[in-house]
């Protein structure tokens, strides 16, 4: 009976306790850490709680519910905003692409030497302005055929017999190297390829109407032409052969000067009249020369006078 009353005892039961050791061995037993009242505060453990990062601002948006479209830059009298572009797309060419068959380069390694004294940059010039001379003889065939004033057919014809001219030179400096005469299409398939003048541009300046041939195809040829500015300076600057670092020298005053002329044909004529540089005629009736005679000569004329008596005899 008192072990039954004993073990109903559920309220006044005390926890089991730990057995106490005394000695060496208590000393040897890590102390309990104390509260976390009881710490100093430099040895509190503060959390922080997460916080998700704030979402990225959202674009504005754009009227009429379209997507936001990049404005067509048109090449024509003044294609000064593709000019950057050009410039950017054309020195990823030079110096990722490579020579044939050569491994892909990051965007700021140099380019390859091709051992003879030529690099890279110098094959990938060459390679790239023989099928833009093509497209511009044709262009300024077109115009020998179809212009009107004598100063367009004479620029046409001596574009053509100057481009011409270099093509043969490029193509005998790309043999000597023993290079393709052209790259490979899929080399420049990931850079876009080069901006050109389509097959299509030309066939719509053909049949342009006669009163509107002339201003259409000197804004094509203008940005033609500024297209081979752009490569022959990015030549001059990262080429290593001096034939064709000078060969880009002097397409880009080549270019430029038919450029500026082009731009003049273009610019209408001045209606203002010049100021007329002769002096404007005195209304005034000129005086009698007898108010001017000095009395000498008055009394020399006199003097001569016949007298009155010998006309009356």
């Amino acid at each position: 009976m008192k072990r039954h009353a004993t073990g109903r005892r559920a309220t006044g039961r005390s926890a089991p306790q730990a057995p106490t050791t005394t000695g060496a061995a208590a000393a040897d037993r890590p102390a309990a850490d104390p509260p976390a009242a009881d710490r100093p505060a430099a040895d509190r453990r503060v959390t922080v709680p997460h916080t998700a990062e704030p979402p990225p601002p959202a674009e504005p948006p754009v009227p009429d519910g379209r997507a936001a479209e990049r404005p067509a830059v048109k090449r024509g009298v003044v294609k000064y905003g593709a000019l950057a572009l050009l410039a950017a797309c054309a020195v990823l060419v030079f110096a990722q692409c490579g020579a044939a068959g050569g491994s892909p380069s990051g965007g700021s390694a140099p380019a390859s030497r091709g051992g003879d004294g030529f690099n890279s940059t110098d094959v990938m010039f060459l390679q790239m302005m023989l099928p833009h001379q093509e497209q511009g003889v044709k262009l300024v065939r077109l115009a020998k055929r179809h212009a009107v004033r004598p100063e367009v057919k004479t620029l046409a014809a001596a574009i053509e017999t100057t481009q011409v001219a270099e093509a043969r030179e490029m193509q005998r400096r790309l043999r000597e190297w023993r290079r393709p005469l052209r790259a490979e299409s899929s080399e420049h398939a990931a850079h876009g390829g080069m901006p050109e003048t389509t097959d299509a541009e030309l066939a719509a300046l053909e049949q342009a109407p006669p009163d509107r041939f002339e201003r259409e195809f000197l804004n094509l040829l203008i940005g033609h032409q500024d297209d081979a500015v752009q490569m022959a300076r990015l030549e001059i600057g990262g080429g290593e052969d001096g034939w064709t670092k000078r060969l880009a020298e002097r397409v880009d005053r080549s270019r430029s000067a038919q450029i500026d002329q082009m731009l003049a044909i273009l610019r209408p004529p001045s209606t203002t009249k010049p100021p007329s540089t002769k002096k404007p005629q005195s209304t005034q009736k000129p005086r009698s020369t007898q108010a001017h005679r000095s009395p000498k000569s008055l009394r020399s004329a006199e003097g001569t006078r016949p007298p009155e008596d010998s006309h009356r005899k």
